[in-house]
């Protein structure tokens, strides 16, 4: 679907071209118009000044040519005529139509006509012709001619003048229709950038700065941020409740079947059992938690604090069981994921990594291309490649050497699809065991207002 700005891009701009379309139209028209009136009336008057000149040669017409001074009278074709024909039916001419005459454009009459009109000898022109009678009381039908090869040429001006002016004006036009679009739109972009700002900050949204027409969507955007909040805080509060109210109970009963089996009573199946029963509420809660997570938090990690308050951590615990633990990264980076999450996470992960690893474990993290890569390695036996998805599904146990419950990968990926994160198992190249490769989205950069 179109968006906004496109939608007002489109529309503005059609109505500019119509606009401007049906302005040209109109304004060519009436020059049109125009340029034929006034040439009609350049006809009208050497129409008058042949009338005039008739009037004081009526006995002599050929003397016609000695009163008119145009020398265009004179020049053969030239594109000018005049032609009178008197009461006998004799036919005198201009010298510039040499033996032919005007063609009849139409019928004469005692008032002014004028008409178009072409014949063989004579290119297309535009013709006045009138019947008057002079004072001697003789009728003679006076015609005067001018070629419309000028006035073509006066309207193909005039049409090449239109043309770069609309032109100029529908670039005018359409840059106008992005500017005022810019203008209009940008209310909804600072509400779309405000947003995610306040979300973070947990602050509302003031509904005086948006103008009056976006101020009752502001009202309802504060209301759902409200709500939004709420339910995410109180689904996950559920959550970590209903874990910890699960955890003591399955506790008491592992720690009684332990008792048992150590008195020489099989509590084998009944641990299994135990320990399924502990994988599907770890992967359930996990779940409950994921739903609540994810883009719909708009919250960030600063990975350098947490990376170094882990490395810490597990370094401790590597030197207590006599191995070694190291770390890299990048300073500065943040990523799009609740801190909580991302702890998860990487605890789960390197705690399988230290539990599985003969005597190394190294934790890097990098910025990549469009986010940033923990890379978690160790040296110990790996995961053959056809195992590799089996590994990722819930309560799945490759090993039952080792305890746990087959959860930590499985909690991880469903942790990191909710921000739109991914995990992949691969071979280390450096210390041949397993290397786990996550990549997160790193956070956008805060728009600014």
């Amino acid at each position: 679907m179109l968006s906004l700005r496109q939608r007002a891009w489109i529309s503005g701009g059609l109505a500019a071209l119509v606009s401007l379309t049906v302005g040209v139209l109109l304004l060519y028209s009436f020059l049109n118009q125009r340029e034929l009136a006034r040439f009609d009336q350049a006809l009208f008057e050497r129409h008058t000044q042949i009338v005039v000149a008739l009037n004081s040669v009526p006995d002599d017409p050929a003397r016609l040519g000695d009163l008119l001074f145009d020398p265009q009278y004179q020049a053969p074709f030239s594109g000018r005529y005049w032609q009178v024909t008197g009461p006998d039916g004799a036919i005198h001419t201009s010298a510039s139509l040499l033996d032919a005459t005007l063609p009849a454009a139409t019928p004469a009459g005692t008032t002014l006509s004028i008409g178009d009109g072409a014949s063989p000898e004579v290119e297309e022109v535009r013709i006045a012709e009138q019947v008057i009678t002079l004072e001697n009381g003789s009728a003679w039908t006076v015609a005067v001619a001018e070629s419309l090869a000028q006035l073509k040429a006066e309207r193909s001006d005039t049409r090449r003048s239109l043309v770069l002016a609309f032109a100029l004006v529908t670039v005018i036009g359409l840059a106008s229709v992005l500017v005022q679009t810019a203008a209009i739109t940008r209310p909804l972009d600072r509400l779309r950038r405000d947003v995610a700002q306040r979300w973070e900050r947990e602050e509302e949204l003031s509904e005086a700065d948006y103008p009056e027409e976006v101020a009752p969507l502001v009202a309802d955007i504060n209301g759902l941020l409200q709500r939004n909040r709420e339910i995410v805080s109180r689904s996950r509060r559920q959550a970590a409740d209903l874990a910890h109210a699960l955890k003591t109970p399955s506790a008491i009963l592992r720690n009684e079947l332990t008792v048992l089996a150590e008195g020489a009573q099989d509590m084998t199946r009944a641990l299994d059992a135990l320990d399924r029963v502990d994988a599907q509420l770890g992967r359930s809660l996990a779940r409950l938690r994921t739903a609540n997570s994810g883009e719909a938090t708009q919250a960030k990690t600063d990975l350098s604090h947490t990376v170094d308050r882990f490395a810490r951590l597990f370094d401790m615990m590597a030197r207590r069981d006599g191995k070694r633990f190291s770390v890299t990264q990048d300073p500065g980076l943040t990523v799009r994921m609740d801190p909580q999450d991302f702890e998860e996470v990487l605890g789960n992960l390197l705690d399988n990594a230290l539990k599985w690893c003969l005597s190394a474990v190294t934790l890097s993290v990098r910025k990549r291309t469009g986010g940033v890569e923990v890379l978690i390695e160790d040296d110990g036996p790996g995961i053959p490649e056809a195992d590799r998805a089996e590994a990722m599904l819930s309560g799945t146990r490759l090993d039952r050497s080792t305890p746990g419950s087959g959860l930590g990968l499985a909690i991880a990926s469903d942790l990191l699809q909710a921000y739109g994160a991914t995990i992949a198992l691969e071979h280390s190249a450096s210390l041949g065991g397993l290397a786990v490769r996550v990549m997160l989205p790193q956070r956008r950069a805060r728009p600014s207002k």
